[in-house]
């Protein structure tokens, strides 16, 4: 004697309803499409951005005739060249082929015209790029592609990337139909063929590693410029005691 029984479904607090079922037809058949599947949450803006208020530790202004300013140095411990922001807010890296090089030169001029920095990305940098950046800083991914010691020379910043905010721990791919002939010399890669991107860098498995890789960076460009580390947030209390 057999009965059928419904099968109680939990609502998910990450995906929707929509996006469970193509997740159970991509497991049952095996085929899936690459797309973002986004998140029923809402995620933080720069309306979410809270200023800390000054009383006693750090002294208050009068605004209307004391300049607050908000400059940020970065590589004075150990560059002989640190740059200079007048925002604490920077242009993250994005890749030539991902983006087009008309966008790259379009942020580089962006962040000049604001005072800050833009970053190259996967695939190493793109002449338009660095022509109109005041600031550029230069990604060292786990990937490598398009990575050229000479282009280092020329940043004004280097980058060691173990992780971004949009996937911390995970690579990356860029789709074949984004790996044009530039893009594909750039990186040393066919055309027209998915580029897939480790999730961890080659040369280096822990903090000991990345001390050295880091000696590495500032000794090609012979300690002019700053070198430092982005991670995406995961386990920061352990990260940051490593």
């Amino acid at each position: 004697m057999s009965s059928d029984k419904s099968i109680q479904r939990e609502e998910s607090a990450s995906f929707n309803e929509h996006s469970l079922s193509y997740i159970r037809q991509a497991a049952e058949y095996g085929l899936y499409e690459i797309r973002g599947m986004g998140a029923k949450r809402r995620l933080p803006s720069f309306d979410d951005l809270i200023f800390l208020s000054a009383s006693a530790s750090r002294y208050p202004l009068e605004g209307y005739r004391e300049k607050c300013e908000s400059k940020t140095v970065l590589g004075t411990r150990y560059a002989k060249q640190p740059i200079e922001l007048e925002i604490p807010i920077t242009i993250a890296g994005m890749s030539f082929g991902s983006l087009s090089a008309n966008v790259k030169e379009a942020l580089g001029q962006a962040a000049t015209q604001m005072g800050t920095s833009t970053t190259t990305g996967d695939g190493g940098m793109t002449p338009e790029e660095r022509e109109s950046s005041k600031t550029l800083v230069y990604q060292c991914l786990p990937s490598r592609y398009g990575f050229n010691p000479n282009d280092l020379r020329k940043a004004d910043a280097i980058e060691m990337v173990l992780g971004q905010g949009a996937k911390p721990g995970g690579g990356g791919m860029l789709l074949g139909q984004k790996v044009s002939p530039r893009v594909a010399q750039m990186r040393t890669l066919p055309e027209g063929i998915d580029q897939r991107s480790a999730c961890r860098h080659p040369d280096w498995t822990g903090p000991d590693d990345l001390k050295i890789k880091i000696e590495e960076l500032r000794e090609i460009t012979d300690w002019k410029i700053p070198v430092y580390v982005k991670m995406g947030a995961t386990r920061v209390r352990e990260d940051v005691k490593l």
